[in-house]
């Protein structure tokens, strides 16, 4: 039914939010965050079922908790610096475009033949790593 008075519609900003930790793993505090194929928070890594989420603030453990059982709190809409990949650079013609999650601070140029998920658009390189938004 639409509004027929004001609403005070609550939010937040959506640049720290909690999100619930997938069982068996630990999340270190900077590392790349992205959900798993069921929602849930863990650390980047190879695999083709990843959503790209931002950067941890903190370090949360859930090696012997189950799905939800902790939250991570992970930094979004900001340009992160991760390690450029050395065996599948990012590289000066890259950007504007997308790279891809290796781990949970590397990033690549390709996809690996479809093995690896999308962490954002390359927005600079330096000499150190690659800034991703």
């Amino acid at each position: 039914m639409p509004l027929s008075a004001d609403r005070n519609t609550p939010y937040v900003d959506g640049c720290r939010v909690a999100v619930p930790v997938a069982a068996g793993v630990c999340i270190y505090g900077g590392a790349m965050v992205a959900a798993n194929a069921t929602g849930f928070a863990t650390p980047g890594a190879t695999a083709a079922t990843l959503t790209y989420l931002g950067r941890a603030d903190e370090q949360v453990d859930n090696t012997t908790g189950a799905d939800g059982a902790k939250s991570v709190m992970v930094r979004r809409k900001k340009a992160f610096k991760w390690a450029n990949s050395g065996a599948d650079p990012v590289t000066q013609a890259s950007l504007g475009l997308v790279c891809y999650i290796v781990d949970d601070q590397t990033v690549a140029k390709t996809s690996g033949g479809a093995t690896r998920s999308v962490a954002g658009k390359v927005i600079g390189l330096d000499v150190d790593g690659v800034w991703v938004e």
